[in-house]
């Protein structure tokens, strides 16, 4: 099957899309067109099994989350009791359960009938994810373990799809996948902008809804073109926020995070030197008075429900995250309620006397701090809770549509008489030539910066241009023996 087999000449002219209106015809638009065209051709055609997989599996990802409460509704409810037992009792019970592990957060319970998650640290969980030990906060009863992963804590389910979704289980290598998804995303998704804008129509609506009456390959152009339009910017939106934590692109958005002043601020901990509470006194991860100190130095720690009292004085509530004293460091209580408005502020207690010794303000942190956590959780579906899982799998099933329909349209447009097992090409090559010097030297400059910011992206587009130039001189060589004969 090859994608530079002839086409019959009504083909051809549809592939090219309805010719430009009197008044556009020499504009630097009809110039640009048939190079957009068959950019956005190659790039859909070529990328787009990897977009396929990651909106595939990011629609899994999306119904993850409610998923989640239906499978593992033993460990996350219990009967409501009268009243909670101190947090020290509940993390005892999660110590006296795994003694082997070493506790490093409890995610006190945040509303009736939820139970306490206590995250630990275990020779049998991998490194980077933490053992869940879920308590009744009303009785103490350990209901179960899960692995847990990430700030957000997702469970088994969610953090295998998770994993799917980033890099395919494959690791470091995997991760080539997902950043070569995004980098490319954003390109054909306002590609096909510029094309469907720039297309003439007879009815405005068709801009925004499917023609009627349409058929064949131009219904399916409709669908593709509609549906795309009212998707792009949430698909632009997705490869911005996905390439912020990618392996290459990643480190140049944070590098440049950093030199604009929009690095996210961290609340500090650390104890000054000759605290009470400093040194070895922390090495046992207290949580409270009686079962809940450290070994052998009872009194030296307020203990963790003093600490969450003194936090709650601070202005600390609702949904809350309490990691426990290290080495040379106090309690860290932070809001973790990520919903609208969010409630992220975070304050640091000296274990010693229960004093706050730093706190941090959401609301202090820089504008592109705010803006990259916005992004992160709308893109992780924890933004808006469920009103953001749904738009996600809205958004990822659109893509899939959009891929279904675009290699539909390639399909449809192949020669049927000359050879059967063709399939529908792109735009002529040179198109380049046509487009003004004033346009194209921008263009190129442009090209060149998104490439190197981008670094799959860059990389990936020399490998196009590279099998083109190998595609043409191959179709040139069989028109001088074709001509020979």
């Amino acid at each position: 099957m090859a994608i530079d087999d002839p086409v019959q000449p009504a083909q051809e002219a549809e592939a090219a899309g309805p010719a430009p209106a009197a008044g556009e015809r020499g504009t630097t638009w009809s110039a640009l067109r048939p190079l957009v065209l068959r950019v956005h051709f190659y790039a859909g055609l070529l990328i787009a099994p990897l977009l396929l997989i990651a909106a595939a599996s990011g629609l899994l990802y999306a119904l993850s989350f409610q998923a989640e409460k239906f499978l593992y509704s033993n460990e996350l409810r219990v009967p409501v009791g009268e009243r909670s037992l101190p947090l020290a009792d509940q993390l005892a019970a999660a110590r006296d359960a795994h003694p082997k592990g070493t506790v490093t957060a409890v995610w006190p319970s945040a509303e009736d009938g939820a139970t306490t998650r206590v995250l630990m640290t275990t020779p049998e969980v991998e490194e980077g994810k933490s053992l869940a030990v879920f308590v009744d906060p009303y009785t103490a009863e350990v209901r179960g373990e899960l692995t847990s992963f990430g700030s957000s804590g997702a469970l088994p389910l969610r953090t295998w799809l998770d994993e799917l979704h980033r890099d395919l289980h494959l690791g470091d290598l995997g991760r080539h996948y997902s950043e070569l998804a995004a980098s490319w995303l954003w390109v054909v998704a306002l590609g096909g902008l510029l094309l469907w804008l720039g297309r003439r129509r007879t009815a405005k609506r068709d801009l925004v809804v499917p023609e009627r009456g349409a058929k064949g390959r131009r219904k399916t152009l409709s669908w593709h073109g509609t549906v795309g339009m009212w998707a792009v910017l949430g698909l632009v939106l997705l490869s911005a926020t996905g390439l912020t934590w990618s392996r290459y692109a990643g480190e140049n958005i944070g590098a440049v995070q950093d030199q604009l002043g929009g690095a996210t601020p961290v609340v500090s901990a650390a104890l000054t030197e000759g605290a009470d509470g400093g040194g070895d006194a922390h090495e046992g991860h207290g949580g409270g008075g009686g079962a809940g100190s450290h070994e052998g130095m009872a009194g030296m720690d307020v203990g963790i429900d003093n600490a969450l009292a003194a936090a709650r004085q601070a202005g600390i509530d609702g949904k809350m995250s309490v990691i426990l004293p290290s080495e040379g460091s106090g309690y860290v209580v932070k809001e973790t309620d990520t919903q609208f408005p969010v409630h992220l502020d975070s304050v640091a207690v000296d274990p010693a006397d229960g004093t706050v010794i730093d706190e941090l303000r959401f609301a202090d942190y820089p504008l592109l701090a705010k803006l990259t956590r916005f992004g992160i959780d709308a893109h992780t579906g924890v933004f808006l809770g469920l009103a953001n899982q749904l738009a996600l799998a809205a958004l990822a099933f659109a893509l899939i549509m959009l891929i279904v329909w675009g290699y539909r349209m390639w399909w449809l447009r192949r020669p049927t008489k000359e050879r059967r097992l063709s399939a529908g090409r792109p735009m002529p090559r040179g198109a380049w030539r046509k487009v003004p010097v004033t346009a194209l030297l921008p263009l190129v400059a442009l090209t060149a910066l998104a490439g190197w910011f981008v670094p799959l992206l860059g990389i990936s587009l020399l490998v196009f241009l590279a099998v083109d130039v190998v595609l043409g001189l191959v179709a040139r060589a069989r028109a001088r023996t074709g001509t020979a004969a």
